[in-house]
């Protein structure tokens, strides 16, 4: 009986832990396949210094916990390319790339 007491509480404990983990994961845009977009005033300071970078444009989506920066911008440019601005946490540009899919396809 003791025994199938510890094993129930160590069950229980170990299913507390791995959905604590996984929670965490999605809260911070860290899970697989999950994007996060960027929100509030951030989303303004991402945008504004995105478009500063590109001269040109308009936001088309973001990310916050990028897998290649803290923040990504993605902005469509007047001629129909878009291109990826890579942003750190005080929104400076840490790099930017052609968005090759979108420009093939369009």
């Amino acid at each position: 009986m003791r025994r199938n007491l510890r094993l129930a509480v160590a069950g229980a404990t170990l299913a507390a832990v791995t959905a604590g983990g996984a929670g965490v994961a999605a809260a911070t845009g860290l899970a697989d396949g999950f994007d996060t977009p960027i929100t509030g005033a951030a989303l303004e300071r991402a945008s504004s210094a995105a478009l500063a970078h590109t001269g040109e444009g308009r936001v088309t989506d973001t990310e916050a916990g990028d897998e290649d920066s803290y923040y990504e911008v993605e902005v469509r440019r007047e001629d129909g390319s878009q291109v990826d601005v890579q942003l750190d946490r005080q929104f400076a540009v840490v790099g930017t790339e052609a968005d090759r899919a979108h420009a093939d396809s369009d």
